[in-house]
């Protein structure tokens, strides 16, 4: 197989920022492909089994974080036995964590939920299709990207891109620059679990038990590389043998009640690696005001820490013709502990796929798109993009 596709926007990377990103761009009329190296889409939300949709509010009861975000939150729950808070409005903060607007879901539902979405914006979807390369122009814009599967390799040209793979790894091909970040193992998985009194004990017989969190776990040779990836994992999988060890040590008979059904089909690596961009957020930069903010998110772990997101943390500083979005956009520290989670995924891929149908549009590279066109375009499914819009105060 030895010919080009083009479409308007690629999208590389099926996760939640990928999803977002591409249903953004096709609503808004473009010929959008979303390229996965996965048969499964929603990257470690669903493959992961990470299935807690972290809250769209600040822990005081105020939403900031709205559009595709909160669509998805909601639609998590068609296929499962989860629901939203009754009250998660009310004043929670962290001693009343269930009134957060958040939910919990079940990893298979939400993927056909997510299939389906992407159905209906008419996004083109390969699965278990490998990026290999990607062709840059005298401009240094990404003009298209070489993709191998059962059918062989070929070329997918775009007008425009956006990486979303977690870990960079469009801009890394491209000769664009990128940090790493530090991780630790916090195994989840699905066990059988009748009877058996766990945190995360939720409906009847089935249970996720999170495990650790092992702090600092060292890196292997530069990000992601087989052979992190493989001891990572491999690693995850002796802490659960010494879980099940350890239960069966104290009653035998645990065995036939107590055990796994499903493990992560893919490395739950939190942070692997993100695109150096025109600018990039710090531990210190929430409560602050930038201009170019395209939406809010806030820290689920503590209220009241609620970030603007510049669009400049969205367009890698030495590659153009691409944007970022999720887990590989431009935040570095305890600001990549915020943005690397579902929500805050949703929220900026949905601004990339919607910069990346505008820049389509207008024939223009990202970096040069007014921010007050695609805050237009983002007004329209309820965003907001500074503080004082939601009521809340910037710091000083």
């Amino acid at each position: 197989m030895d010919h080009k596709l083009k479409y308007d926007v690629v999208v590389a990377g099926a996760g939640i920022a990928g999803i977002a990103a591409a249903v953004a761009a096709a609503r808004k009329g473009m010929k959008t492909a979303l390229i996965e190296k996965q048969t499964l889409i929603g990257g470690l939300a669903t493959s992961g089994l990470i299935l807690v949709y972290l809250p769209l509010c600040d822990g005081n009861g105020t939403q900031v974080t709205f559009g595709i975000a909160e669509e998805l939150l909601k639609r998590s729950l068609n296929y499962g036995p989860f629901d939203l808070p009754e009250k998660w409005g009310g004043p929670a903060g962290n001693k009343c964590e269930e009134n957060r607007y958040k939910c919990y879901f079940n990893p298979a539902g939400f993927t056909l939920e997510l299939d389906k979405i992407l159905l209906e914006a008419g996004v083109e979807l390969f699965l278990d299709t490998m990026m290999i390369a990607a062709e840059t122009d005298e401009k240094n814009a990404v003009r298209s990207i070489r993709v191998a599967n059962a059918s062989g390799s070929f070329d997918i040209e775009g007008k425009c891109f956006v990486d979303t793979t977690g870990d960079a790894s469009l801009v890394r091909r491209a000769g664009g620059e990128f940090e790493t970040g530090e991780n630790y193992i916090s195994p989840w998985w699905m066990e059988n679990s009748p009877g058996y009194s766990q945190r995360y004990h939720f409906v009847d017989d089935l249970h996720i038990q999170p495990v650790g969190p092992i702090k600092n776990y060292p890196r292997i040779d530069e990000p992601e590389t087989g052979k992190s990836a493989t001891c990572f994992t491999r690693t995850a999988w002796q802490i659960i043998r010494d879980h099940y060890a350890s239960i069966y040590a104290e009653d035998p008979g645990l065995r036939h009640k107590h055990f796994p059904i499903h493990l992560p089909a893919m490395p739950q690596f939190r942070k692997i690696a993100c695109a150096k961009s025109c600018f990039m957020l710090n531990d210190e930069m929430y409560g602050r005001h930038f201009d170019d903010s395209i939406g809010l998110y806030a820290d689920w772990r503590k209220a009241g820490y609620v970030w603007e997101t510049p669009y400049r943390c969205l367009l890698p500083e030495k590659i153009n013709g691409i944007l970022t979005a999720g887990r590989c956009m431009g935040a570095v520290g305890d600001a990549w502990e915020t943005f690397r989670v579902i929500p805050a995924a949703a929220m900026t891929g949905e601004a990339a796929g919607c910069a990346a149908a505008l820049s389509v549009q207008h024939d223009r590279d990202p970096k040069e798109l007014d921010v007050e066109l695609l805050r237009a375009e983002l007004r329209k499914n309820d965003f907001r993009f500074h503080l004082e819009e939601v009521g809340l105060e910037k710091r000083s």
